[in-house]
């Protein structure tokens, strides 16, 4: 089966994550994400991969033997099974031959992806692109990322001749809903020795860095009293709240800010005069930065305290997630180092960038499994005009496949 082939077969499933079972702690939250994980476990096993192990989360772990007796580290490659839940209807994927200029994804609704709102497409001139008919994702984000591991695999059934050691591959569910699979993922009974995620970007982009991140949930305790007898007793939670966020150090917030700039994100606000509750993320690719971030927020938390009264707020500061370069630091490094090479191999200049958000990878790192993250080749994730140009996709693939060869050379 040829890549393109594949990646449209697993677009036909519908993997839309679903938060309120992902709230309730149901994993997998939609049924999709079952139904394809069942069907890569089948294919899984016609590629020769052995151990393989689908559970009632939908987490799906398998083993390629290796074909060697030399003592070759065992690499391992991830990929989530959902896709985001800004659309929840059936993928209607087709394939275009780009010409250059706009693209009518839909011409009875007049969908149009347009050149001038997304300049990048003009690089892809000349190229076959999957897009979607304007209803739906696309699910690159991260099918694409499945199509490239499986297909990678497949080249190594079909080319015994290549030297490669132990690889082992994973799919996780409910990675659009706080990497829910990945922090459920058991990396000590998994058994590799480093990682990558395939879960970013266009053509020759590579994440070796992301948020530190965490939470607050800050929770205002007023005091209500009908209005008519409202002074001297009236505490107004809602104020509270407001003034606490005006209390934020300006234009560090996510609409003002790029790059490795950190931010606080006053990300949801509810209640009434007695009592209300203020959600933020916090965010910063320092850990430094980051721990100074939320010692701010406990210091500015005892400070209103001490005006407005004993028991008048309460702050619950947790961590979400940490940045994957902590764990990609001295000798850990040589996952970056490997990519490199087989970024050169493929003619791909590496551009690494620092992803503002999370991955599957920064768990999985957290727990021991140095987890970098490799490109898919699509662009537009979590919107309706998401695309993958095809020679993206197959790039993706063979990266995936010189990482492998790279690690068996590299083997003393």
């Amino acid at each position: 089966m040829n890549i393109v082939d594949r990646f449209l077969n697993y677009t036909r499933i519908n993997t839309t994550t679903n938060r309120e079972k992902g709230a309730a702690g149901i994993m997998p939250s939609s049924p999709g994400q079952m139904e394809l994980a069942q069907l890569l476990a089948n294919e899984l096993q016609a590629l020769g991969l052995v151990d393989i192990d689908l559970r009632d989360t939908a987490i799906l772990t398998a083993t390629l033997p290796a074909n060697t007796d030399k003592i070759i580290p065992t690499v391992s490659f991830f990929a989530h099974l959902d896709t985001s839940a800004e659309q929840t209807n059936d993928t209607k994927a087709q394939v275009v031959r780009y010409d250059g200029g706009d693209i009518v994804l839909n011409p009875s609704l007049d969908i149009v992806l347009k050149q001038a709102k997304f300049p990048e497409v003009a690089a892809y001139q000349g190229q076959d692109i999957i897009v979607t008919d304007g209803t739906s994702l696309l699910g690159a984000d991260d099918k694409a990322a499945i199509a490239a591991i499986l297909n990678a695999l497949q080249v190594l059934q079909v080319n015994p001749e290549i030297e490669h050691g132990e690889v082992k591959v994973a799919f996780v569910p409910d990675e659009e809903q706080g990497l829910r699979g990945a922090k459920a993922f058991d990396v000590e009974a998994f058994g590799a020795d480093f990682g990558y995620t395939l879960d970013c970007c266009g053509i020759g982009e590579f994440v070796h860095e992301n948020w530190n991140a965490g939470n607050a949930v800050i929770t205002f305790n007023g005091q209500s009293a009908h209005p008519m007898s409202a002074k001297g007793k009236l505490k107004n939670s809602l104020l509270m709240a407001h003034k606490f966020i005006a209390m934020l150090p300006g234009g560090e917030a996510p609409e003002y800010t790029d790059g490795t700039e950190g931010y606080y994100w006053v990300k949801e606000l509810a209640g009434n005069s007695a009592k209300t509750v203020l959600k933020m993320d916090i965010r910063d690719f320092c850990q430094q930065g980051y721990a100074k971030r939320m010692a701010f927020l406990q210091q500015l938390a005892d400070s209103c305290e001490g005006l407005w009264g004993e028991g008048s707020i309460d702050i619950d500061l947790s961590y979400r997630y940490e940045n994957v370069a902590n764990s990609l630091q001295g000798d850990a490094a040589f996952p970056i180092d490997i990519a490199k090479e087989a970024y050169k191999r493929n003619g791909i200049e590496m551009k690494a960038i620092p992803m503002r958000g999370g991955y599957d990878g920064a768990v999985l790192s957290q727990k021991g499994l140095p987890c970098p993250n490799i490109f898919t080749g699509a662009h537009n994730f979590h919107s309706i005009y998401e695309y993958l140009p095809v020679p993206s996709l197959e790039a993706a693939s063979n990266v995936v496949v010189d990482v492998i060869c790279i690690t068996a050379e590299r083997a003393k």
